[in-house]
């Protein structure tokens, strides 16, 4: 009786691996590629006893806590470089994984659902829940395979403290992280309609564990057991080496995977528990321009992107009064972090922060941009172009929408820091040093946005690479100092090229130059877009 609910499940498990081969091979070797690049590097970085208390007195300030999670002592550091490589890799590593899982299971589920292929399959001999029983199979073998490769990788490294029981909770920690978020993106695309929907609610989830996690970490521990990223940092990884956080997160992850199946048992097919809102009989004026289309089709996701944003450098704001007491208090960071006396360490620091804020405002501007991708591949153009409308209009009111969205974003990002530093700060920074921070990073941005431009209208087929760019330049931003990286590669990054306000004095030829390349990449990107053929 319950088997014919899974009838067909192994052949659609090799159909969806068939289909989504290319895209976790990408991952695989990109998670793992970079954790043992990164991991092989640290003992020549961390090569002495002063390094690594300078780092471990480092990663006890609260802001680097908040980003982290919590540290070791500092004894740990010392005589372990593994200890020094869990605390800062492992959560952003973590996270990666599950974003990895997040759009997997997004785009296999409710993706092929809101896009009419599960309605081909289930008009086949098959079970009412083979498509998602083949979904998760195939998202449980990745990461099973992801932390198992990623174990005995670090383990065959001969690294000092980086032995294998730590070398595989490692692996299994993020592997169980990925599951996880899978489970929950799984039931995300039981209860909303779109697929959009399914990630949105899925990505807001994990910024909100990100955030409760920061803030438990720096306040109150109690708090940090509610995210499933604070089990993540809680492992104490090649120190205590706690597997009960694997267990915890895999035992969650098969409550919610169960929950997911029995929900998608109940549902009519391309339906979903929270209904879309009726829209409005007549379309507005604005509405029936070109801009006020892609506005209003993207409109959810801005907003959810704004609100992230905003709580996301509103908390790294509250945590700068706790960091400046750590400053003040703490002779070492003193003599170790200061770069320049005519500015405090707070403002210093903070030239990290919005580097990294930065290149998460760049994420929705990019996705404003692959909306034009993603509706010619769903065959949806055809709309626009039947009517008296040109590409160039289209195109341009997608690229409009992106500088506009970078700009509110960066304003947010300002805004939030600034606004909750201003209360919990002594002597805060001012809102036209902060304002002027965020905002120097605009022209990086529109170059990425000019990048996608070009990569939509020349070669559309390619417009996924503009990911692992934005993954290049997260890399070089947050591990290119640390590991001095050559000249050649740091310039590959086009954030390099901006200057760290208040440290750094604007470089306005820069800023030009990066504005012009924009304005030619744009050029191309509109002009292979009008020669070109529209698949839809």
């Amino acid at each position: 009786m319950v088997a014919r609910y899974f009838k067909g499940t192994n052949q659609l498990t090799a159909f969806y691996f068939k289909q989504h081969r290319f895209k976790i091979l990408v991952w695989l070797i990109g998670l793992i590629g970079i954790t043992l690049s990164v991991a092989s590097a640290y003992p020549s970085i961390y090569n002495d006893e002063e390094s690594r208390q300078a780092a471990s007195l480092t990663m006890d300030n609260p802001v680097m806590v908040a980003m982290l999670g919590t540290g070791y002592e500092m004894e740990e550091y010392v005589n372990s470089v593994g200890a020094m490589f869990a605390n800062e890799m492992l959560l952003f590593t973590a996270i990666a994984v599950a974003i990895m899982s997040i759009l997997l299971v997004g785009r296999a589920t409710r993706g092929d659902e809101e896009e009419g292929r599960n309605e081909m399959v289930r008009a086949l001999s098959v079970g009412r829940l083979s498509s998602v029983s083949a979904v998760m199979i195939v998202i449980v073998s990745t990461n099973i395979l992801l932390a198992i490769l990623t174990g005995i990788g670090l383990a065959s490294l001969g690294i000092e403290g980086v032995e294998l029981e730590g070398s595989l909770l490692y692996g299994s920690i993020l592997g169980a992280t990925g599951l996880l978020f899978a489970s929950f993106t799984a039931v995300f695309a039981q209860v909303t309609e779109t697929s959009k929907g399914t990630t949105m609610f899925s990505f807001m989830l994990l910024i909100i564990a990100y955030l409760i996690r920061a803030i438990g970490d720096v306040s109150s521990e109690e708090l940090s057991w509610i995210s499933p990223l604070g089990w993540t940092v809680k492992t104490g990884v090649f120190v205590e080496n706690d597997w009960w956080p694997v267990v915890l997160s895999c035992i969650v992850a098969i409550m919610f995977g169960v929950i997911a199946f029995y929900l998608h048992s109940i549902r009519d097919l391309g339906a979903g528990f929270i209904a879309a809102r009726k829209g409005k009989t007549h379309a507005s004026p604005f509405l029936q321009t070109s801009l006020g289309l892609a506005l209003r089709l993207q409109r959810t996701n801005i907003i959810a992107w704004a609100i992230g944003l905003f709580i996301l450098s509103s908390s790294f704001g509250a945590i700068l009064g706790d960091l400046e007491t750590y400053f003040a208090e703490n002779e070492f960071m003193q003599a170790f972090i200061v770069v320049d006396s005519d500015y405090t360490m707070t403002e210093q620091f903070i030239t990290l922060l919005m580097a990294i804020m930065s290149l998460i405002s760049l994420v929705p501007a990019v996705m404003v941009i692959l909306k034009v991708k993603g509706e010619e591949t769903r065959n949806l153009t055809e709309n626009y172009y039947t009517r008296a409308i040109s590409r160039t209009r289209v195109l341009g009111s997608h690229f409009l929408l992106a500088v506009v969205v970078s700009f509110i974003m960066q304003s947010l990002v300002a805004l939030g820091l600034w606004s909750v530093g201003e209360v919990v700060m002594d002597e805060a920074i001012s809102f036209d040093t902060t304002i002027a921070s965020a905002y120097v990073y605009l022209p990086a941005i529109w170059v990425v946005i000019s990048l996608v431009i070009g990569l939509v209208g020349v070669v559309p087929k390619l417009t996924g690479l503009i990911w692992l760019y934005v993954v290049f330049c997260f890399v070089v931003v947050y591990l290119g100092d640390l590991f001095d990286f050559p000249e050649w590669m740091n310039n590959l990054s086009v954030f390099d090229y901006i200057p760290q306000i208040p440290i750094d004095s604007v470089n306005f030829t820069a800023m030009v130059v990066l504005i012009l390349i924009s304005f030619v990449l744009s050029i191309i990107g509109f002009s292979g877009y009008n020669r070109r053929d529209i698949s839809g």
